[in-house]
């Protein structure tokens, strides 16, 4: 099977009716569903005015919603998942360095985030979702009206940016292509040698890549 360049190929590779995103006590999101969760973002994004290599700041609780959003926000911008926990100086110093053009967070969870993007003057959208629709389908409202059309990402697009620990001096961003995460998604899928029946348990947070990639992606 040929590499696939970016997440919306990768994706494409899922039958329709498969489950693609699943979580206890609700319906599994088909790879239909999340393909169509995928295009919607897209274009909410794009009337937020955000398109492609745009850094999108993820705020949100591990959870399908989670899994979702990183999936369908980089297929049309540069996912920037940052862990919910941090304080408010841990967001000031992110959403400044990433240069964030939007903030995505869950409606009705408070974060210190919210007022630092405001205060910074980033866009702030608010992730809803009702537990009674298939795990991972969501909606964005709010942010900014101005549009931004250049549709879909390419191979070459930043799908992810991440920051180093930054342990021994100040966190630095690490960009990803669409074909870095594919690639490696595609290798561990071999590593492992996953099969469209085999499904993951995630216990990993969603701000790290072992969690993004090793689990959602592969």
């Amino acid at each position: 099977m040929s590499r696939a360049p970016t997440i919306i190929e990768l994706l494409n590779r899922g039958a329709d009716t498969a489950a693609a995103i699943s979580a206890p006590g609700r319906r599994s999101l088909s790879y239909a569903g999340l393909r169509g969760q995928v295009e919607y973002t897209g274009i909410a994004l794009h009337d937020l005015g955000v398109g492609r290599n745009d850094p999108v700041a993820i705020v949100l609780p591990n959870g399908p919603e989670m899994a979702s959003a990183f999936v369908s926000i980089a297929a049309s911008a540069t996912a920037a998942p940052l862990n919910p926990g941090y304080r408010e100086n841990e967001f000031e110093f992110f959403l400044g360095d990433l240069q964030a053009r939007l903030l995505v967070v869950q409606q009705g969870v408070e974060t210190p985030a919210q007022q630092v993007a405001e205060r910074r003057g980033i866009p702030v959208a608010y992730l809803s979702f009702s537990p009674d629709e298939p795990a991972g389908r969501f909606e964005l409202n709010g942010g900014s009206t101005a549009a931004n059309g250049d549709g879909s990402a390419n191979c070459d697009d930043i799908a992810l940016v991440l920051h180093t620990s930054g342990t021994t001096s100040r966190p630095k961003i690490v960009p990803l292509t669409h074909q870095n995460v594919c690639d490696s998604a595609e290798n561990i899928s071999n590593s492992l040698a996953l099969s469209p029946t085999d499904c993951c348990l995630n216990i990993m947070p969603l701000f790290h890549i072992h969690g993004l990639v090793a689990v959602v992606l592969s």
